[in-house]
């Protein structure tokens, strides 16, 4: 049986103790596949040693009837993840990292993810339990019943998910966006929120996961290059897809993708091809919002939560990203009582720009398009 031997110098920082936990400054335009422009990288600020429980693979082997397939919940090119009961009976997730093709490879990105979800501390945001280095790799989490926000939207045999329902997940889900961004330890870009990423827990509280392709971005950069590209299809910020920047608007713009999916019940990409966005641009420039409903809710909404909710959605995914709101900013749109529409006023110059450029980004790519919300404001600021 094979057991890691991860020595690398990340591996025990993780474990060091917050007194003695330092980072080393790397004065590199390019490390890891990674650029952030000949920027110096600075030393993170030392944080509380993480509590986490360690697993042998004969715990996680036994809690999940040796990884049956009867208990596999989710695949991906990433990893597989499984349910499992440990002795106590508590069900856990267990999640087995397959991608890398190297060894090397896989524990690297092993311990990205273990660095990451490792630190975080939000309602919001699901928390690591433990993990496993013994013949695999693994983490483990608490299971969520309730599965993601993807099953509970499009699965054949969930209910149908509410109004109510859907405006507190898309609220629940900016605070942890906004927690990752502003109030963790380290900055946090996610790089792959969409529904089948944010899990339900018993009470319908809804948990960002996945780190797989999570990143720190440290204070002093304002972005990073990352490369290979990856992320899901639909989801992708146009800067993102075409050179590779990932910044906090990233994950803005998949959260307008996510806001789109929630209030339409219809997903990124259609059996078709055809995009959600490019669907919903026609209702949105014309100010059609009530068109963008699920059909299955009927009249069952609130229109003044659809106004906002469709607002906030045509700022996070405009194309140039300095026009997108910070997620504090979508909080704000989302929960307050008045919308200042002026300040995300673009100029008719601008709007033509950001409409016509993502259109040409849809015919060559079929990628992610965007739309003008001029009338939209206009909508909303008459109402």
């Amino acid at each position: 049986m094979k057991k890691w031997n991860l020595k690398g110098r990340s591996f025990k920082c993780i474990f060091s103790s917050p007194f003695k936990m330092k980072y080393v400054e790397r004065n590199s335009s390019f490390v890891d596949g990674e650029s952030n422009s000949g920027q110096t990288e600075p030393a993170f600020k030392p944080v509380q040693k993480p509590n986490w429980r360690f697993f042998s693979y004969e715990e996680i082997h036994k809690a999940t009837n040796g990884f049956h397939q009867d208990n596999l919940v989710g695949s991906g090119g990433y990893a597989e993840v499984y349910k499992g009961e440990l002795e106590s009976g508590q069900v856990v997730a267990v999640k087995r990292l397959t991608r890398a093709s190297t060894d090397e490879q896989k524990e690297k990105e092993f311990l990205t993810e273990l660095g990451v979800i490792g630190h975080v501390n939000h309602p919001n945001v699901i928390p690591l339990f433990g993990f496993s280095i013994d013949q695999n790799l693994h983490l483990i989490f608490d299971f969520s019943s309730r599965g993601s926000v993807s099953f509970n939207l499009h699965g054949e045999n969930s209910p149908l998910m509410g109004w109510k329902l859907r405006l507190k997940i898309a609220v629940g889900t900016a605070r942890g966006l906004h927690y990752l961004h502003k109030d963790c330890q380290r900055r946090i870009i996610h790089r792959d929120i969409k529904t089948s990423n944010v899990l339900l827990s018993a009470n319908f509280e809804p948990l960002i996961s996945d780190f797989g392709l999570a990143r720190w971005l440290p204070s002093e950069w304002s972005h990073r290059a990352v490369a290979p590209i990856e992320g899901t299809f639909g989801c992708l910020a146009p800067e993102y897809f075409t050179h590779g920047i990932v910044d906090e608007k990233t994950d803005v713009f998949a959260f307008g993708v996510f806001l789109l999916e929630i209030i339409s019940g219809r997903k990124p990409v259609d059996g078709s091809h055809k995009s959600l966005l490019s669907w919903a641009k026609p209702y949105l420039k014309e100010g059609k919002i009530e068109m963008l409903v699920d059909p299955r809710l009927g009249e069952d909404y609130d229109i003044d939560q659809l106004r906002r909710l469709t607002f906030t959605a045509s700022l996070c995914i405009r194309l140039d990203a300095t026009w997108r709101p910070s997620m504090k900013e979508v909080l704000e749109l989302i929960e307050n009582a008045e919308i200042s529409t002026e300040q995300w006023r673009m100029t008719e110059e601008e709007e033509d720009d950001d409409f016509w450029a993502l259109d040409d980004l849809e015919d060559d790519c079929d990628t992610t398009i965007s739309f003008s919300s001029s009338l939209l404001i206009s909508s909303i600021s008459s109402s």
